[in-house]
């Protein structure tokens, strides 16, 4: 019975953070295609509604942020490559150990500032989600302080 309860939890860990059983001999991915759509959609369905909430602080849309933005993956190979991709656009990037599953990779920082247009940050949203699926990472949203 203890051996149902694991299954069940890493089962409950593979939907949440987007992990896919590998394929044959296709090496095993940490975001599948279908769970890189399915947060692409979420994702820039989110950030309108974020600079929507920027507003109500009096960030209008000719204002410039640094935003701090979050990945995930299983593997520190993954994260370094995606690190190094993230620094050549100039962002500040720590990568190390989720605080809440070592198994995992967190990779965490700043970009430089960016307009805060609703479509610049709906098409720099997209960039993350896409440059994170390319080095098999889900990008797992942003924030910022509206009193930089």
């Amino acid at each position: 019975m203890r051996h149902l309860g694991v299954v069940v939890f890493m089962a409950f860990f593979g939907s949440l953070f987007g992990c896919s059983k590998g394929d044959g001999d296709k090496p095993q991915r940490y975001v599948s295609e279908a769970a890189f759509r399915e947060n692409l959609a979420k994702q820039t369905t989110m950030s309108p509604q974020t600079v929507a909430q920027l507003r109500k602080h009096g960030v209008t849309d000719q204002a410039s942020l640094k935003l701090e933005f979050f990945f995930y993956t299983d593997k520190d190979g993954k994260g370094q490559a995606l690190a190094k991709a993230l620094q050549e656009l100039r962002y500040q990037v720590e990568c190390g150990p989720a605080a809440g599953d070592s198994r995992l990779v967190l990779l965490t920082g700043w970009t430089t500032p960016i307009k805060m247009s609703e479509g610049s940050v709906v098409e720099w949203t997209e960039k993350m989600c896409r440059l994170g699926y390319e080095h098999d990472c889900k990008f797992d949203g942003w924030g910022t302080n509206p009193g930089q």
